[in-house]
């Protein structure tokens, strides 16, 4: 439970609230607002994060959560727009507070170059890992006759509106599940636009599972430690880059 981000920075997080609280009550010469020791609180707590070496991007969030908490309570905003919002998240994103994985959509550029790499003249099955609002199938389905499209989604509201596609679509079946509980050897092509976390464990998963001459792919994200076969910079919006590994 300890190295689950999350969890570590909640830990940071009260910690920099406790030093806080006792600072301010064992002294009687600095006096400042509410909201200016929430400022001091969170750059303790970003201070914290980066000298504990999290992810840089950790370090903003830990400054400004509490004081935007204060400043959010100050806008007596009715409690009902909070419920929604954490329900509307919720659905969008799923467990990714748990998988560590966000809901990442895959580009034009990236269903073109993928269009290419499949085959041209035989039958083939391809699954999207975590396919999101099912775009990618769409397009390559459309492309590709030749192929059987498969996408897994966990988040409620992305899987909804790809279901709701694929029933004009033949060429894709999307389901809803763990794709961690799926048997990647029915597939001619894997496909993962997940994060930089879970990419060791897909790697132990599809060297277990996948067929000899099958195709993990990968974009943005590498497997620690192995080389791919092929890289193909996409020149994409976020200079992303596709991954290749032949099994």
């Amino acid at each position: 439970m300890l190295k689950h981000p999350a969890f570590f920075a909640l830990l940071i997080q009260i910690a920099a609230l406790l030093i806080t609280v006792c600072f301010v009550v064992g002294q009687t010469a600095v006096e400042l607002s509410l909201f200016e020791w929430s400022m001091a609180q969170g750059i303790l707590a970003g201070t914290i994060s980066y000298l504990l070496r999290m992810p840089a991007w950790w370090t903003p969030m830990h400054v400004f959560f509490v004081p935007l908490i204060i400043f959010t309570l100050a806008q007596d905003i009715a409690p009902i727009w909070f419920l929604l919002l954490f329900l509307g998240l919720l659905l969008t994103y799923g467990k990714s507070f748990k998988t560590q994985v966000p809901l990442y959509l895959s580009s034009e550029k990236a269903n073109q170059v993928l269009a290419t790499l499949l085959p041209k003249n035989r039958q083939f099955s391809f699954i999207d890992l975590g396919s999101g609002c099912g775009g990618l199938l769409s397009n390559l389905s459309a492309k590709k006759r030749n192929g059987l499209f498969y996408g897994i989604e966990s988040a409620p509201i992305p899987f909804l509106i790809s279901k709701i596609r694929s029933l004009f679509n033949p060429g894709c079946t999307i389901s809803w599940g763990d794709f961690w509980q799926q048997d990647f050897s029915q597939y001619d092509v894997v496909y993962a636009y997940l994060s930089p976390v879970p990419m060791m464990s897909l790697w132990q998963k599809a060297k277990k599972e996948m067929r000899p001459g099958s195709l993990l792919i990968s974009n943005t994200f590498m497997i620690p430690g192995v080389a791919p076969d092929k890289a193909i910079k996409l020149d994409d919006f976020s200079g992303s880059t596709l991954y290749l590994w032949k099994i």
